[in-house]
């Protein structure tokens, strides 16, 4: 259950840090992209060595690599287009209603046990997310763009690719994966994430469309150490619960959104509904259910 925790802890310690990004007016994608690349660097140190050899041992797992580092920097900036463009409570609530695609597919799939303890717990957790991230009487709604046409189908897209992202680290770690391995896999992952950023980075300052900036570059740091444990935590967490990655799944986005918006509430002031502490209640409820076994 540590390593569950410290996943919980250092990916909302990430959502955290954008807040304070905004707040400085700091460059998103810069500090994204010099958070992947800072992955890198943290990773290497970690496994002792850049693991080049499996690229030239082409390893199964390396094209799986490549679509997880590509989905990476994409549903990262998405989620910055989502809360930019739509609000902070349409890119929350789509990014975390996510959880229950990697549940499913554990179940399902892969045959996962699932009590019907289990099933009202997914449900609740479903209601928590929602409540937990639903737009307080006093924002100002009238300062968010109306919603209509293609962009309607963002947050679905959003929905679907964090799914998918959170169903694709459950399938590598259950079918690539193992002790010796794993810190490779997350190096190359990352590698692909910072190399595309970098592409799209240089076409960016040649076009004079953004401007190398020196504290997006120790933004990216602060936040580019505790990534990297992040996903390397998730796994062994995974690793350690075999069998029961439909547990694991939701309880770490739920516990993320219920950190968070406690962390919120206390550091930032951010002010909470009624239905926001319901649905922090949810949440502890909902995390029970679902270890229940």
């Amino acid at each position: 259950m540590i390593f569950i925790i410290f996943s919980i802890f250092l990916s909302s310690y990430l959502t955290l840090a954008f807040k304070v990004w905004q707040r400085l007016n700091i460059s998103s994608f810069q500090g994204i992209v010099f958070n992947y690349l800072t992955c890198v660097v943290v990773g290497s140190i970690v496994n002792g060595h850049y693991p080049i050899h499996s690229i030239r041992d082409g390893e199964k797992w390396l094209p799986w690599s490549l679509l997880m580092g590509s989905m990476f920097i994409a549903l990262f900036n998405l989620i910055a287009y989502v809360t930019r463009k739509m609000g902070v409570a349409i890119a929350s609530v789509t990014n975390k209603l996510s959880l229950i695609v990697p549940f499913l597919f554990a179940t399902y799939f892969y045959g996962d046990s699932a009590t019907w303890v289990n099933n009202v717990g997914i449900i609740l957790a479903l209601a928590a997310v929602a409540l937990t991230c639903w737009p307080h009487k006093q924002i100002d709604d009238s300062s968010l763009p109306v919603i209509h046409g293609p962009k309607l189908f963002i947050p679905i897209i959003l929905f679907i690719g964090s799914g998918m992202l959170d169903t694709l680290i459950t399938y590598t770690e259950r079918t690539f994966l193992n002790v010796s391995n794993k810190d490779a896999y997350l190096i190359l992952t990352f590698s692909v994430a910072g190399l595309i950023g970098i592409m799209i980075l240089l076409y960016q300052f040649v076009t004079k469309k953004d401007l190398f900036s020196w504290r997006a570059v120790l933004a990216g740091i602060t936040i580019g150490i505790p990534n990297y444990f992040s996903i390397q935590t998730l796994m062994i967490a995974l690793d350690q619960y075999a069998g029961r990655a439909s547990f694991v799944m939701p309880v770490v986005n739920i516990g993320i959104v219920l950190f968070s918006t406690i962390v919120a509430f206390y550091v930032f002031r951010e002010k909470l509904s009624k239905l926001n502490w319901t649905g922090i209640f949810l949440s502890v409820i909902a995390i029970l259910l679902l270890s229940y076994r």
